[in-house]
């Protein structure tokens, strides 16, 4: 679990990092408080991803690794 939690963590910072200095340089630009705002922004949205991923997570992998092994039945069969 701990695994699990690290994950989520290491990936919120990352993923919420990228899109959220993307989305907010795109929708005002580098003006004077860039800095302030895409913190603000970065904060939430990590705030928000991190129980998501751990929610939802798990269930993605499940439909990942469901989806991945009917491929693989289906090469064998031919």
């Amino acid at each position: 679990m701990k695994q699990k939690i690290a994950f989520a963590m290491i990936m919120g910072v990352i993923t919420t990092g990228i899109i959220s200095f993307s989305l907010v340089s795109i929708n005002i630009g580098f003006v004077a408080n860039f800095l302030v705002i895409w913190l603000k922004s970065w904060i939430m949205a990590y705030t928000i991803v991190i129980p998501v991923i751990l929610l939802v997570g798990p269930r993605v992998q499940k439909m990942v690794e469901t989806l991945f092994k009917d491929a693989v039945t289906q090469e064998l069969d031919e």
